[in-house]
């Protein structure tokens, strides 16, 4: 049963979302409630995992393509879903949230109903997977297994990732590492580096958007017993890792590949600095939210430009 704190959770029409009895469309209520500016965040290492496998190969498996991007998204939707259902039962979604409004919280669908949702993404995944475990063995047999159990784990059981500060870790391996290196590996059926290094430096923005939520709700998750990365840390220290995650991406990948090739990823330094700036400059509660974006557009540009990068080399 949610905690006593949600019994009387604030109505969607206050905080200007419509109830799901009035609003005639619960397609764009679970369209809201599956968070799709979270996405990006999931699609992103995919396609970098992809154009670098062009890039090393000349070739594309764009079926294999395809159906890694829908299951990455059908992961994310997942996790999404998981994690509102399971904030609500713990108590942490309450009248002081400052993040946007989620679905169980607001009372667009009840806990079960969200809980089902988040059910179904993960079994589209499990299906997708057993295709994709067809192509690339026992490599991705594993990765999906730990994909598949990580949402689950990261808001659920008795020891939530969410809830500790290993939760940008958690980002860093599994919206990285995993997600290019597996992308990379159902291309090419090898591994290589690069890969690594590609899914470390798109797992550090990934890791600073969930830094940026933690740091917004600092006040409220230490009352919901969360004891976060940033709960450890401090808001001071928590600013410069901010900061570092951000430029440390650019600065991975030109080390990894070279001025030939990485030269377009200075277009992105400005989106980095001025979030950072802002953050800096004391952006706190509600403030933070436009930074997520930002942040989520900086991941989505440093893949962009990586690709225009491997696009413009192999041209020269």
């Amino acid at each position: 049963m949610p905690s006593s704190r949600n019994a009387n959770p604030i109505s969607a029409s206050s905080r200007g979302v419509p109830d799901v009895a009035s609003s005639g469309s619960n397609l764009a209520l679970w369209i809201a409630a599956a968070r799709p500016k979270t996405l990006v965040l999931a699609m992103a290492p995919v396609l970098a995992g992809i154009g670098l496998a062009v890039f090393r190969t000349g070739e594309l498996a764009a079926g294999t393509a395809l159906l890694t991007l829908i299951a990455a998204v059908a992961i994310q939707i997942g996790t999404n879903l998981h994690n509102d259902a399971s904030d609500y039962e713990r108590g942490t979604d309450t009248a002081d949230r400052l993040g946007p409004p989620r679905a169980t919280a607001e009372g667009w669908f009840s806990l079960e109903q969200v809980k089902r949702a988040a059910h179904l993404a993960f079994g589209l995944a499990f299906v997708i997977g057993l295709a994709l475990v067809v192509r690339g063995g026992w490599p991705i047999l594993a990765i999906g297994i730990a994909s598949l159990v990580a949402g689950y784990a990261y808001t659920g059981g008795p020891r939530p990732i969410a809830y500790g500060p290993f939760g940008e870790l958690y980002v860093l391996l599994f919206f990285g590492l995993a997600a290019v290196g597996g992308t990379y590996y159902l291309q090419t059926l090898s591994f290589d580096w690069s890969a690594f290094m590609v899914g470390v430096a798109l797992g550090l923005p990934a890791a600073a958007v969930l830094l940026l939520n933690n740091y917004r709700d600092l006040e409220t998750d230490r009352i919901a017993g969360r004891r976060t990365l940033c709960h450890h840390l401090g808001r001071p220290r928590a600013r410069v890792l901010y900061g570092l995650l951000l430029l440390a991406s650019i600065a991975i990948l030109g080390l990894t590949f070279g001025p030939t090739i990485a030269w377009p990823l200075l277009a992105a330094v400005p989106l980095g600095v001025l979030p950072t700036l802002k953050l800096v400059r004391g952006a706190t509660g509600k403030q933070i939210n436009p930074l997520l974006g930002q942040t989520g557009l900086f991941q989505a540009a440093v893949t962009v430009l990586l690709l225009v990068g491997f696009a413009l080399s192999r041209i020269a």
